[in-house]
């Protein structure tokens, strides 16, 4: 499932490198660039989700999921990772060693990932590992679990805040949640984050994200 806004420029290598056996649903939220037409023509599923957010975005793709297929992934649009990884997240999902496999991000360049976004990453998951045991450095913007019991934590934010509503449920529904290194890319030339790339984005993040922690 890849949350999608303004990502044509990096859809086309990105939906080319997917592993075989896996089906790419694009949950688009309003882009303006083509990037649904993008996505179509490399065979992707498209949803086009009309409310704005992350969470949305996300919630949308999981509803549109194959039950059968059983495990789902969920990457950023941007180019930003390598669907070749993919398999490394889902594996252990899919044999039942694990409920909840996160990507924990490893830049490979310095403009990869923004010393304000990669601090303010590292405060939440602090507070997440604190608050519940879990032993996680990151806020899981890569991840697979399985469809059914993602929809069934009935996880509530649409904007910026599921990701870490996310962990937090599956913390508190005590899944087995493992962390695994993944390489983490600058972004596709011709993108820009939706967080980090403006103050406006960064800010909203925040907002979202602290109000997920005060429920």
């Amino acid at each position: 499932m890849l949350p999608c806004l303004n990502e044509a420029a990096a859809l086309p290598e990105l939906l080319a490198r997917m592993p075989a056996g896996y089906r790419a649903i694009v949950a688009d939220n309003g882009s303006t660039d083509g990037s649904p037409e993008v996505a179509r023509s490399f065979g992707a599923h498209v949803v086009e989700v009309a409310q704005r957010g992350y969470g949305a975005a996300v919630h949308a793709g999981l509803l549109a999921a194959d039950p059968v297929d059983g495990v789902v992934c969920v990457m950023d649009a941007d180019g930003s990772f390598d669907p070749a990884q993919l398999p490394r997240l889902a594996d252990p999902v899919r044999a039942g060693d694990v409920d909840l496999a996160c990507g924990r991000r490893r830049p490979t360049g310095v403009g990869a990932w923004p010393l304000h976004a990669r601090l303010g990453n590292a405060v939440l998951a602090r507070r997440i590992r604190r608050e519940t045991g879990v032993a996680v450095h990151d806020i899981a913007p890569i991840r697979a679990a399985r469809r059914d019991a993602l929809l069934g934590l009935g996880l509530r934010d649409r904007r910026f805040g599921y990701p870490l509503e996310l962990l937090l449920a599956a913390a508190r529904d005590d899944w087995r949640i493992a962390e695994l290194d993944v390489a983490y890319h600058p972004r596709a030339a011709g993108t820009r984050s939706k967080v980090t790339g403006t103050v406006r984005g960064t800010l909203r993040a925040v907002a979202d994200m602290r109000a997920v922690l005060a429920r």
